[in-house]
């Protein structure tokens, strides 16, 4: 191995490891998810494993800072839509990993990265944007009041 390669491979295992480090913790905070943008989004793709970690702290029943949800969306999305290539194209494999993953978390957030990915992506599968709105009518905890919000908001904006 190189040392630019085992370089790399540090800089992954301690970007997972301070991912997964944070479900100890019991909360993740504003500091937390601005030392995530740092390590994740710095100037590194974010990788397969990042992306499964940052999945499995969503899952983890911690309270999370506003900032989380933006940084999941943000960070998913760079993996998915970004950095996969052709850039912009979302394949089969890929959807049904997103898909996996977010019924895993079964969160307005994970459904907020879903939605997102639907947004940024040129090209996904026909079947994704149904699959979206099946889970967004599935009765998840929080979407009904997330939506809400939405509506009223949008409702006041006009």
């Amino acid at each position: 191995m190189s040392n630019c390669d085992e370089a790399m491979t540090k800089h992954f295992d301690g970007c997972r490891a301070a991912i997964v480090g944070l479900m100890g913790k019991g909360e993740v905070t504003r500091d937390d998810v601005a030392n995530l943008r740092r390590r994740v989004l710095g100037d590194n793709a974010v990788t397969r494993d990042e992306a499964e970690a940052l999945f499995a702290l969503e899952c983890a029943h911690l309270p999370k800072c506003q900032e989380w949800t933006a940084f999941l969306v943000e960070a998913i999305t760079d993996h998915v839509v970004w950095q996969a290539r052709p850039t912009g194209v979302v394949n089969t494999p890929q959807a049904e990993w997103l898909l996996a993953q977010v019924d895993r978390a079964r969160s307005v957030t994970s459904l907020a990265v879903l939605v997102n990915v639907l947004a940024e992506a040129h090209r996904v599968p026909m079947w994704l944007a149904a699959a979206a709105r099946g889970r967004a009518n599935a009765g998840w905890p929080g979407v009904r009041e997330a939506l809400e919000a939405a509506r009223l908001e949008m409702a006041q904006a006009a």
